[in-house]
C-alpha cells in the first residue's frame, strides 16, 4: 500500500474529518491516479484512506477514516446504498432527486441524480473515475433501474487530469425527459442540460416562490437568468398574472417557453427575452418599469475564493438594479451558487446593494440547496448555494 506522509500540523483538518488533502500539505509520497493510499501524519500516525490525484491541487480525497476499513468494491457498494437510502428520510416532492452528493455522502467526486427511470452521474475525481464501473453497477442495483447516462463533462474534470466524457454508460434510450415537481412539470435534456440536466437544488426555492405568488398575488414578476423557466413555471403555478423571463441563451428561452406550454398556461401570461440581464435591468430602470417580485438566480460568478472580489462586484450590481425595480412591498428572491462566496459575504453584498439603491427591506427567509444536496458538519464547503428572500419596505 502506497503512503502519503503529511507535513507537521497538516493533520488537523483530517482529525476533524475534513475530506480533502491539498498538495501543499504533503511532505512525501503518492500514487497512480485514483489509487487508494494510506495517509499518515508527520509522525507516522494513521489518518485516513484516500484516493490520490497527481494532477489536482486537491491531491487526495478521503474514502474512510477507519484504519480497519478496506477500500474495495463492497465498501463502495455499501456507500452507494447508504446514500440512496438516506433520501428516503427527506421530504422530496419530485421524481427528480439527487441520490449522491459527493463528499457529503462519503463518495468524493461522485454526483448522481435520478430523473424518473434514468440515472445521470458525474465522475469528477480520479478516485470516482477509477471505480466507475463498480459505482455504476452499484447505483443501478440499489435503485433497480437499467439506464445510467454519464455527464462527466464538467470543467472540474480537467483539474483532475481527466478528459470530458458524455454518453450512455449503462442502457440507452431517450435523453429528453419530463420531470414532475410539486404540482408542475418541467422538460429537460440529460444530454444537453446544465449540470446533470437540471437544477434540482432549487426545488424548494421554486415551491417557496410559487407559495409567495399565491399568498401575495404577484402581478408583475421578473425572472432573471431564467434558464429553462423553473421559477417562471412556479410563479405561474402560484397564480402570478404575468412573468417576464430573461436569459442570454436562445435555446434555454425556447425550452422555457415550451415548459410554460407544457403546464397549460396561457402564452400571454409570459414574456421571454433573449438578452443580457444586466443591460435589461438598466433598460427597465430607464423606462420606469417596476415589478412586485424579482428572481435573481445567476450562474456561478466565483468558482473559488480567488474570484470572490470580482464576483462580489457583479452580485452587488445586479442586486442594486433589482432593488431599484422592486415595488414597495415587493419581494426579491436572490441567490448565489458560487462556492467562493460565503453566506455571510453574500448577505453583506445584498445589504450593500440595497444601501446603494436607497432601499431597505425585511429579510424574511434564508434559502439553501434542497435537502438531497446536503452540507455536513465536517464539510462546510458543501454549502455552495445560498439565497435571501427580501421584502422591500
Amino acid at each position: 500500500m502506497k503512503t502519503l506522509r503529511l507535513r507537521a500540523g497538516k493533520e488537523r483538518s483530517l482529525l476533524r474529518h475534513h475530506p480533502w488533502i491539498f498538495e501543499s500539505a504533503i511532505q512525501r509520497g503518492g500514487g497512480d491516479p485514483g489509487e487508494t493510499v494510506r495517509v499518515e501524519s508527520s509522525e507516522g500516525q494513521f489518518l485516513a484512506w484516500a484516493a490520490f490525484s497527481p494532477a489536482s491541487k486537491i491531491r487526495a480525497r478521503i474514502w474512510s477514516f477507519d484504519e480497519q476499513q478496506r477500500i474495495d468494491a463492497p465498501f463502495l457498494i455499501a456507500a452507494c446504498a447508504q446514500s440512496i437510502r438516506a433520501r428516503g428520510r427527506f421530504d422530496i416532492k419530485s421524481d427528480g432527486v439527487r441520490l449522491v452528493h459527493g463528499e457529503s455522502d462519503g463518495l468524493p467526486g461522485l454526483i448522481v441524480d435520478r430523473y424518473g427511470d434514468t440515472l445521470v452521474a458525474q465522475f469528477t475525481s480520479a478516485g470516482a473515475e477509477r471505480w466507475k464501473d463498480v459505482l455504476a453497477d452499484a447505483l443501478l442495483a440499489e435503485t433497480g433501474l437499467t439506464r445510467l447516462y454519464e455527464r462527466s463533462d464538467a470543467s472540474s474534470r480537467g483539474l483532475e487530469g481527466l478528459p470530458e466524457v458524455k454518453g450512455w454508460l449503462r442502457g440507452s434510450g431517450e435523453t429528453n425527459l419530463i420531470l414532475q415537481e410539486h404540482n408542475w412539470k418541467l422538460a429537460l435534456s440529460v444530454a444537453e442540460g446544465h449540470k446533470t440536466g437540471f437544477y434540482l437544488d432549487q426545488r424548494d426555492s421554486r415551491k417557496r416562490f410559487a407559495d409567495a405568488a399565491q399568498r401575495l398575488q404577484f402581478q408583475r414578476v421578473l425572472n432573471c437568468y431564467c434558464y429553462t423557466g423553473g421559477f417562471t413555471v412556479a410563479a405561474l403555478s402560484g397564480g402570478a398574472a404575468h412573468v417576464t423571463s430573461i436569459d442570454s441563451s436562445g435555446p434555454a428561452i425556447e425550452k422555457a417557453q415550451a415548459n410554460v406550454a407544457l403546464n397549460g398556461f396561457a402564452p400571454e401570461r409570459a414574456t421571454f427575452m433573449d438578452a443580457d440581464v444586466n443591460a435589461s435591468l438598466r433598460q427597465f430602470a430607464t423606462e420606469g418599469r417596476t415589478f412586485d417580485a424579482i428572481v435573481l438566480d445567476p450562474p456561478k460568478f466565483a468558482p473559488t475564493v480567488a474570484h470572490a472580489e470580482r464576483a462580489a462586484r457583479a452580485y452587488k450590481d445586479i442586486n442594486r438594479l433589482a432593488f431599484k425595480l422592486l415595488e414597495p412591498g415587493g419581494v426579491l428572491f436572490t441567490y448565489s451558487c458560487s462556492g467562493g462566496i460565503s453566506a455571510d459575504l453574500f448577505h453583506k453584498i445584498v445589504a450593500s446593494a440595497g444601501s446603494d439603491a436607497g432601499v431597505d427591506g425585511f429579510i424574511t427567509e434564508r434559502m439553501g440547496g434542497a435537502p438531497d444536496h446536503p452540507m455536513t458538519i465536517a464539510f462546510p464547503e458543501g454549502e455552495y448555494l445560498k439565497g435571501l428572500v427580501v421584502m422591500r419596505k
